[in-house]
């Protein structure tokens, strides 16, 4: 395997040759080493030969190749079945009869008709497609031997693409693709649209060709899949707004609702096999898909996708008839003889189209909610008789004498799964669809003794959601790396019939929608640690290798930063705006981002950048406006309870964020004349607390001060790091009368400033003038003004720590002001800032390891100092380790173990993840927090999600991973169980917050005095993924994201490191 970032190089290194994403090329502009040119040159106006009694759904799909030549070279090839005068090829199917929707009938026979065929020109035929068993010119150069299928024949979706010579009478050479069933043949010749330059994105986001004039075969043979899942697809769901409203702009409304019929569906269905999938589950909120347009399930069975329906739709119906057509409850102990009816009426429309169905057995509630008025032993015992009936009923309908050959598959969503564990009997032939939480997070995956059913297992996952703890379903918040760990854990442990996601309304998800086709599609050749390079190609592809390196730095960026916590969830709240300088950082990330984003952005060509806005550039200067517009909201109130002046102008900066949200959505409903008008009428500001979507975008609350009169402390205030307090004056954040105020202390391992503001709260200019009671304590500034003209500054302090005293000292140095003075001076006294100073130094045998300062100590989990052996070796643990996902979680990274099918370890079977620390202060209660990736049971509660830690001095350890007495290790379970419907205790904060940390993942240890010490980690289970590690000691201040790594010898030098805020972090 290659090292990391080698994949992306190597695809840049060869970017003369067009490849579909990941897969090998056999396609190239270049003519050296070509075994035969298929366009410019001689070749013309080429022909794609099939056969006419190939499926239709191929035909299609080489229709579509004969145009993308055009696309690319601008000339569009002919599509042959060998004949003259020949008509297109249809598909015959019969309507359903949609205005009675109890009663199965049809209305006569209609027709979907395939691209024209061009008369038959031998010479020009350069590609040959068709379907193993089903294509009179395939099977003919098998029987000849022209052609080696072996490879592929009989397998699932898979294809091969041969050069051949002379194929056919007339033609001297042609590239054949040989397809298993249709969508092997399908995705051979797609496979070729992609190499050639055409993006599956053409039509979704308006990615341009490639054009080119000359392009060659360079590869005599090709052999690829079948598939690492079997069923790949989505689930368009939470579609209002921005989905129907579009839909509804664009189509005429059906009987039933918005315009959901075949023409947008044809649009779908086509995306989804260009990008290898297979599997669809139809929008579901205002619409019925087989009732709405006739067209619709018979065009899905033309097109070859596998049609299934939503976790609440059970034997191909639409969640909306039930309580349009029928009578009573959906309650099937209460009204088990028409719900009956309902799924025999199911079955009968999907019968013809069976083939390519894939049935959703089992029942919720209404409207997708946990079915009620039933304890859950008497839910079991309904849901039992219910699939039996379910399959009684599809096996007459059908006509099916074994039902096991029929696919079927049961979600296990939210309650469901509790179903399982209550004794729900799961016929094996039916696939199991595990869940996540709705948040990314899998919360259930195949046992050992699961893993030989017959029907497997598979997820159901989710990129947008509506529910607790808050809706997000505006734009993209995935970040890939977290998909990546999450989906091959699944894949590692054989949850790999079934990969469906929830893309809400599809538009503006597109980036995650592919990657995650692409790791299902072939999990081997993107495996976990494949993102960075997987998003340099995905650039590559879109938008050419020139830039693709920084686009694919944009798009990671971008996922961490919209992922730390999702759009909706932010509050002004979230991020501390005097804490570790955390606000600032944040705001700073995505003001470099937009600007990195901005600058790809007018270098790209004119043609690409439609494509690059939609995908890369909208998105980032949208997350900058919402972050801008909760710190603002922040930084308001904090002013507004200084009396400062400035928090009138930050209440004239939000209203500018909210003018700038506006104009970005307007900006977005006229791209390409209004093509994509609507998709971004979803709200996403003014979220208050409730889950669900504010009706219409709200700024957060501001407080306006009152400036025509001065403060009654004076015209000038001073507010310190790490505090709201003011001086001078008083209010409830330090003591009447006080006129000090404390900054966090300076340490030489500790960060190199702390900083104070002095700003104006009053009507006139005030001179202000500072002094330090030390010359070894630095100011950034010493005098100036406020006021008026002037703006409010903010003083950084330092100290120079070689001409500071030597260690050990500890002493609080004193700022003193002078400022300008009027009647205030009768009550308030002049201020000062008071600085603690903590010089000390670590032995010179603590060579490496994190730093006591401040009162903690922070740094990533990935910053390990050593990786221990467990102390028992077992066949079981032979190859486990821990390993290091990069460009993951709220930072940077995460740790965990491999393989990702690793069973439960103990303390003596697990290795350990060593941190070497110096601590300065002794304490009964140093608190140890992990902030760990929100994972969950997901080998059930009987087998938790488990670490254990350990906080020892150095002297008292050794190197064996389970050398600590058991007395100093604490086992900690952070996920609780799960009853019913209900989540574990502290899922919702801990989805909201991207980790488990607080009381869930905290320990304490006592420091009994100054020295080394070891912290270990024991993870006990791969879903075990540590983020960040802080070390508590009485210092560590309110915080998101926790307080900055600390500093850490053997890498960092005194003097030379930043450490105010977590920009400062090494990767």
């Amino acid at each position: 395997m290659h090292s990391a970032g080698v994949k992306g190089a190597l695809w840049l290194a060869f970017s003369s040759v067009v490849a579909a994403l990941g897969q090998q090329s056999i396609i190239s502009t270049s003519s050296h080493g070509a075994e035969m040119q298929i366009a410019g040159g001689s070749v013309g106006k080429g022909q794609i030969l099939v056969s006419s009694n190939d499926y239709w759904g191929v035909i299609r799909a080489a229709g579509d190749l004969a145009v993308d030549f055009g696309r690319v070279t601008g000339i569009n090839y002919t599509l042959s079945n060998g004949e003259k005068h020949a008509a297109p090829a249809t598909y015959t199917y019969h309507p359903v009869n949609n205005m009675n929707n109890t009663f199965y009938s049809t209305t006569g026979t209609a027709h979907f008709t395939g691209p024209a065929y061009a008369d038959y020109s031998p010479k020009s035929v350069v590609i040959i497609a068709g379907t193993i068993g089903n294509s009179t010119i395939i099977d003919k150069l098998i029987s000849s031997k022209a052609i080696d299928v072996s490879s592929v024949k009989g397998k699932w979706e898979s294809f091969t693409s041969q050069v051949v010579n002379n194929p056919v009478s007339g033609c001297s050479k042609a590239l054949v693709i040989a397809g298993s069933d249709p969508r092997g043949t399908i995705y051979g010749i797609y496979d070729i649209s992609e190499q050639i330059g055409v993006s599956p994105w053409y039509f979704w986001a308006d990615s341009p060709p490639k054009r080119s004039k000359n392009l060659y075969v360079t590869s005599k043979k090709k052999v690829q899949g079948p598939p690492s899942v079997k069923y790949r697809g989505f689930f368009l769901n939470d579609e209002q707004p921005a989905l129907t409203d579009w839909v509804a702009s664009r189509w005429p409304d059906t009987p039933y609702g918005p315009g959901f019929g075949h023409e947008f569906y044809s649009l779908v269905f086509e995306l989804l096999l260009r990008l290898r999938a297979n599997y669809l589950w139809p929008a579901i909120w205002a619409t019925m898909f087989e009732v709405d347009d006739p067209a619709n399930q018979p065009l899905a069975d033309a097109y070859e996708v596998v049609l299934g329906s939503s976790h609440t739709e059970p034997l191909m119906r639409a969640q909306n008839e039930f309580g349009h057509f029928y009578p009573g409850p959906w309650a099937y102990n209460l009204n088990n003889k028409t719900i009956d009816d309902y799924f025999r009426y199911g079955v009968q429309r999907a019968k013809p189209y069976a083939r390519n169905s894939l049935w959703t057995m089992g029942m919720r509630g209404t409207g997708d909610t946990a079915i009620e008025g039933l304890g859950t032993d008497l839910i079991v015992q309904m849901l039992d008789i219910l699939v039996k009936n379910q399959r009684q009923i599809m096996s007459d309908g059908l006509g099916v004498a074994d039902i096991t050959t029929v696919p079927q598959m049961w979600c296990l969503y939210k309650e469901v799964m509790s179903y399982i564990f209550a004794g729900l009997q799961v016929p094996d032939d039916v696939t199991l669809l595990w869940a996540d939480d709705n948040w990314g997070n899998v919360r259930r995956l195949p046992l050992l003794n699961e893993t030989q059913r017959t029907g497997g297992a598979g997820i159901y996952y989710h990129f947008d959601y509506v529910g607790d703890p808050r809706d997000y379903k505006w734009i993209n918040t995935i970040q890939l790396s977290k998909t990546a760990e999450q989906m091959h854990m699944a894949y590692a442990r054989g949850a790999d019939r079934i990969w469906i996601v929830n893309v809400g309304d599809l538009k503006a998800l597109e980036i995650p929608i592919n990657h995650f086709f692409d790791l299902a599609y072939d999990a081997n050749r993107w495996d976990v640690d494949s993102t960075d390079d997987w998003a340099v190609a995905w650039a590559a592809r879109e938008f050419g290798s020139e830039h693709a390196k920084d686009i694919a730095d944009v798009m990671i960026k971008y996922g961490t930063y919209a992922a730390r916590r999702k759009f909706e969830l932010i509050e002004p709240e979230t991020y501390s705006v005097i804490n570790y300088n955390e606000a600032d950082a944040v705001l700073q990330q995505w003001a470099d981002l937009v600007a990195k984003a901005q600058a790809i952005y007018d270098k790209l060509p004119a043609e690409t950048q439609a494509a690059y806005f939609e995908t890369v550039l909208h998105p980032a200067l949208a997350g900058q406006i919402v972050n801008q517009v909760y710190i603002g909201g922040a930084r308001n109130n904090l002013y507004a309870g200084q009396k400062r002046n400035a928090a009138n102008t930050v209440v004239q900066e939000v209203l500018g964020y909210s003018a700038a949200d506006a104009k970005l959505t307007r900006r977005w409903n006229a791209l390409l004349g209004g093509k994509w008008n609507h998709f971004m009428d979803q709200t996403h500001l003014g979220y208050d607390g409730y889950w669900q979507q504010p009706m219409r975008n709200t700024l957060p609350s501001m407080i306006y001060v009152q400036t025509d009169f001065a403060s009654l402390a004076g015209q000038l205030g001073i507010g310190v790091e790490g505090s709201n307090a003011t001086v001078k004056g008083d209010d409830k954040y330090h003591a009447n009368s006080g006129n000090d105020l404390t900054v966090p202390p300076l340490d030489p391992y500790g960060p190199a400033t702390r900083y104070f503001d002095v700003f104006s709260r009053g009507t006139e200019e005030c001179a202000w003038n500072i002094s330090a009671s030390e010359p070894w304590l630095k100011l950034s500034q010493t005098h100036g003004i406020v006021g008026g003209n002037h703006p409010d500054t903010r003083v950084y302090i330092s100290v120079d720590w070689k001409s500071a005293p030597k260690a050990p000292y500890s002493e609080t140095v004193k700022i003193s002001f002078t400022t300008c003075r009027g009647f205030d001076r009768y009550g308030y006294s002049d201020p000062h800032v008071l600085v603690p100073v903590n010089v000390r130094s670590v032995p010179s045998s603590f060579t490496k390891g994190f730093v006591e300062a401040d009162g903690y100590v922070a740094f990533a989990g990935a910053h390990y100092s050593a990786i221990l052996p467990p102390s028992q070796s077992t066949p079981a643990n032979k190859n486990v380790t821990y390993h290091t996902f990069a460009h993951y979680g709220r930072i940077s990274s995460g740790v965990g173990l491999v393989p990702q099918n690793t069973e439960k370890l103990t303390l003596a079977t697990a290795p350990a993840l060593e941190y070497d620390l110096y601590l300065f202060t002794n304490t009964s209660a140093a608190n140890v927090t992990l902030y760990l990736s929100p994972s969950l049971n997901y080998l059930g509660d009987a087998t938790p999600l488990e670490y254990a830690v350990s906080l020892v001095p150095a002297s008292s350890s050794s190197s064996s991973s389970s050398s600590s007495s058991a007395a100093a290790v604490k086992y900690v379970q952070p996920v609780g169980v799960t009853v019913g419907a209900n989540m574990p205790a502290g899922w919702g904060e801990a989805a909201a917050n991207g980790v488990w940390s607080g009381k869930y993942t905290t320990s304490s240890f006592a420091v009994p005095a100054e020295g080394a010490y070891k912290l270990r980690v024991w993870a006990l289970l791969p879903g075990v993924v540590v983020q960040k590690v802080v070390v508590d000691l009485g210092g560590v201040r309110p915080s998101y994201l926790g307080p900055p790594e600390s500093f850490l010898v053997g890498r960092d030098v005194v003097g030379k490191r930043d450490g105010t805020s977590f920009l400062s972090d090494p990767e």
